[in-house]
Formats: structure tokens, C-alpha cells, sequence
């Protein structure tokens, strides 16, 4: 199945779920991304064909017909939905949990959102704000709309690990505006208190070492065949990361929003107030500058980090690595 009729699919089901009434098969063509440039025709075949897909590997669509409207109208019953509870095994319940975390930073996870963001700014009122998680995916637990690990250099060090190549990037240590480039062959990507790190042997120090990837800059080059670098038997990766500097102290930003623009950032601010000129003046918590600045820079000209001075700063360098 393609990457675009996958994340058509997924909207379709988010924007049937999170609906509080029936919606007709026009109002799903304009709420749902992947149908709205398409024909009356070509429309209503790309529909019926989804609505079969999706039936078929068991998710149930209602069809609501109203004496009083014209054409039916459509939705998943939540109940029909989600799953019963379900046991898992200790060693079961880590795999589904490593795997969560990698989804969250994919982009159907953006998709997700997306969806819903949508299906609200065409008027359709939905059970649960944008930015909650929706339940009844694997055992009731959560489809998290957001994408946790904005951190470019994600894929191309999953990928290296995977591959057991050799990595080249550029690297910001903590508490400095330098930036050196590291070669390094890398073991494993970690995740920690919600931060993810890349392990392994740090070909120009010689030893091993752990590099966070919020600091990683630029472009990660791949080097060398795939199978060069060979992981130590028994190595603790995650007992490698364990930085004294990697502080989980809480701090709040202060961040100007357009009006009527991200809905996500807002649910998830401590405060809201109302400004003027068109924009409002959110409260949002943070504990990486380096993670925040990746989510403001890409909402792009929606906001604007007006303190602390270290995220204003963080957006300004990712906004201008852009451009460069």
C-alpha cells in the first residue's frame, strides 16, 4: 500500500472516530486530506473503495440515514472501535512500547493531527481536542497526535544503526556554541526522559561516547559498506546515557501565536492570554531548548519564541540552518 493511500486511510478512520455526529460523504471529501483535489467521480470511487478496505480488515462504518437529509451520513462507533483489554507478557509489553516510541516521530503521526485540525476548521465539532490521544489502538492504549522526536538527524542514524555503518556528523556539546564534526560508528539509538541519543565509538577520541541528537547539526553523512561497524557483545546502551547535564528541570517558554493557528500548541500551553494585532501569547512548558526549537521552527511563521533567551536563540540557529 503506498505512503499516500495509508495516510488517507488513517484520516478517514481519526476523522469517522472523532466526529460527533454522522458526516456526509461531502463534508468527509472536504474534512479528510487526499480526496479534496479529486473529481465528483473519481471522488466517490476513491470513498467506496476506502470504506470496503477498511470494513474488511474489521473496522466497522456505520451508515446513518436521516429522513430529513438527503444523503447518509458516516461514522465509527467508538464501542464497535476499540479493542477489550488485553494482557501482555513483560518482554510483549517492551516491544510495543520501543515501537510506539519510534511511531510517534513518523509522519503519519503528523498526518494524524493534521486530520483532526482539519475536520475542525471545516466546523465539524469532534469528542476530544486536537492534541489528546484517541483510545482503542492495541488494548485501549493511546494514537498519539503529535510527533515526539523532531530530531532531523532521526532517520539517517536509525537507518546507520540498522545497517551498522559508519556515521559523519556536525555536534554541539552542552553549554557551548562550538560545533565540531564527529565520526563515529554507532551501536544503538536510546531514548531517555523523552530525549533520544545515539551510542557508540567515537572514532576521533577513541573511546566510546554518547551524542545527544537535539544537538546533532546538519546533515548526518553516511561512510563506508554496510556491516563495518560491529557492536561489543554485551554493551549497555542504555547505561551509557546517563549525563549528569541531561537535567529534566521544567522550565516555560513564552510564545507568540497567530490567532486562529496552532491548536496543538495551545492545548498543550499551561496558559493562554489574549493579545493584540492579531496574535495571543502562550505559556508553553520545555525542558530541551533544542526539542523545542525543532517543534517552533516548524510552525514556521505562526510563532515566535520571546523567552527564555537559550529557545529564542535555539529557533533562530534551526530557522537559519534552513534557509542555509
Amino acid at each position: 500500500m503506498s505512503r499516500r493511500k495509508t495516510e488517507r486511510l488513517l484520516n478517514l478512520v481519526i476523522c469517522l472516530l472523532a466526529t460527533r455526529r454522522p458526516l456526509s460523504a461531502e463534508q468527509i471529501r472536504q474534512a479528510v486530506p487526499g480526496y479534496d483535489r479529486d473529481g465528483d467521480e473519481a471522488f466517490q470511487r476513491m470513498f467506496e473503495r476506502d470504506k470496503n478496505e477498511l470494513r474488511e480488515i474489521g473496522i466497522p462504518i456505520d451508515v446513518v440515514r436521516d429522513p430529513w437529509e438527503d444523503e447518509p451520513g458516516y461514522r465509527i462507533e467508538r464501542e464497535s472501535y476499540e479493542l477489550p483489554e488485553i494482557t501482555l507478557e513483560p518482554d510483549e509489553a517492551a516491544v510495543l512500547g520501543l515501537a510506539a516510541q519510534v511511531w510517534q516521530r513518523a509522519s503519519l503521526a503528523e498526518a494524524a493531527s493534521g486530520a483532526l485540525l482539519k475536520l475542525r476548521a471545516g466546523g465539524v465539532a469532534t469528542d476530544r481536542p486536537v492534541g489528546a490521544s484517541m483510545g482503542g489502538v492495541m488494548g485501549g492504549g493511546a494514537l498519539e497526535l503529535r510527533v515526539d522526536t523532531r530530531d532531523p538527524a532521526f532517520p539517517a542514524l536509525w537507518d546507520a544503526v540498522r545497517d551498522r555503518r559508519v556515521v559523519r556528523f556536525d555536534y554541539r556539546s552542552a553549554g557551548s556554541e562550538s560545533v565540531r564534526a564527529r565520526t563515529v560508528e554507532p551501536w544503538g539509538v536510546v531514548s531517555r526522559n523523552g530525549r533520544w541519543y545515539v551510542a557508540g565509538f567515537d572514532r576521533d577520541r577513541q573511546a566510546p561516547r554518547v551524542f545527544r541528537l537535539s544537538r546533532v547539526t546538519g546533515q548526518v553523512t553516511v561512510m563506508g559498506r554496510p556491516g563495518a561497524v560491529e557492536v561489543p557483545e554485551g554493551v549497555d546502551l542504555r547505561g551509557m546515557v546517563g549525563f549528569p547535564d541531561d537535567s529534566t528541570d521544567e522550565r516555560v517558554a513564552v510564545v507568540r501565536v497567530r490567532q486562529g493557528a496552532c491548536e496543538g500548541l495551545r492545548q498543550l500551553a499551561v496558559a493562554v492570554r489574549a493579545g493584540d494585532g492579531g496574535w495571543d501569547e502562550a505559556d508553553l512548558p520545555f525542558t530541551d531548548p533544542e526539542r523545542l526549537a525543532g517543534w517552533m521552527a516548524s510552525l514556521g511563521a505562526d510563532v515566535e519564541v520571546v523567552e527564555p533567551p537559550d529557545a529564542r536563540e535555539a529557533v533562530i540557529r534551526r530557522l537559519k540552518g534552513a534557509m542555509a
